[in-house]
């Protein structure tokens, strides 16, 4: 296959998506102007806007036949700017985080079947830190995925959890300690990995909580694993527990307990 041809975009996504530009622009059309600006027949306009119908990405309004932008939009909107919300809340409590610490700080977020790193602080002591901001990390390999698996009911984590290979003779392969391990990280409030994703990398993760106490982010510390270790490794913890409580605390989340 062609690279040309590998990049030539779907017919009806495209105009699905045309659809929704439409409807942003002018507010509310009908079936006749939707099929005058694909320059389709009317039958396909009707099927395109029945299937985004069923997807509330469009609705009905109370003229017969005129549709309007649907609640779908305002949800995938709302996930988009909630994701916004915690860089925006986390980034100076990141930075403070670094500097007490002086390792690289990171923020992720749950993505399909990996997390999703939105934001990086590199510490004093982070020489040439890898830049993981936008990029996809496995999650049974890493503190941060720990994180968020964690509190996932059992068919939401048996729909994120695929295969678990390895990446070094420390990574957690097999699904039985996996388990243990994520019932260990509910339990004492935050994951470690060391040496599980690289050789010499260890990382400890906390949860960042809404409002609903619904993990919806996870904050980490990572750096060279000789230097990560004993009493620097426990004041990291301490540090980072602090900082993602803090966090929570802004998005609306209030423990009891504390």
């Amino acid at each position: 296959m062609s690279e040309d041809r590998a990049v030539e975009p779907v017919q009806s996504v495209d105009r699905a998506l045309t659809i929704l530009e439409v409807l942003a622009r002018a507010g509310v059309a009908g079936v006749t102007e939707v099929a005058a600006e694909l320059d389709v027949h009317k039958s396909t306009a009707f099927r395109l806007m029945s299937t985004l119908e069923c997807h509330d990405l469009v609705e009905q309004t109370g003229d017969r036949g005129k549709y309007r932008l649907g609640v779908g939009i305002l949800r995938l909107a709302g996930a988009t700017t909630a994701r916004l919300d915690v860089v925006q809340e986390a980034r100076q409590i990141c930075r403070r985080l670094a500097a007490a610490t002086g390792e690289t700080v990171n923020l992720a977020v749950l993505s399909g079947h990996s997390a999703l790193y939105l934001d990086q602080v590199a510490g004093s002591s982070a020489l040439q830190s890898h830049n993981w901001v936008g990029q996809h990390i496995p999650l049974h390999a890493t503190s941060n995925g720990k994180v968020l698996l964690s509190e996932l009911d059992g068919t939401r984590l048996k729909e994120v959890l695929g295969s678990l290979p390895s990446y070094t003779d420390r990574t957690i392969t097999k699904k039985a300690p996996l388990m243990q391990e994520l019932a260990e990280v509910r339990e004492r409030g935050y994951a470690i990995a060391v040496d599980e994703l690289e050789q010499g990398l260890t990382a400890v993760a906390a949860p960042i909580r809404n409002a609903h106490s619904d993990i919806i982010a996870s904050m980490s510390v990572s750096g060279a694993s000789f230097r990560l270790r004993g009493d620097v490794l426990d004041l990291a913890v301490k540090e980072l527990l602090a900082a993602a409580a803090d966090v929570s605390f802004r998005l609306g989340w209030n423990d009891p307990v504390t």
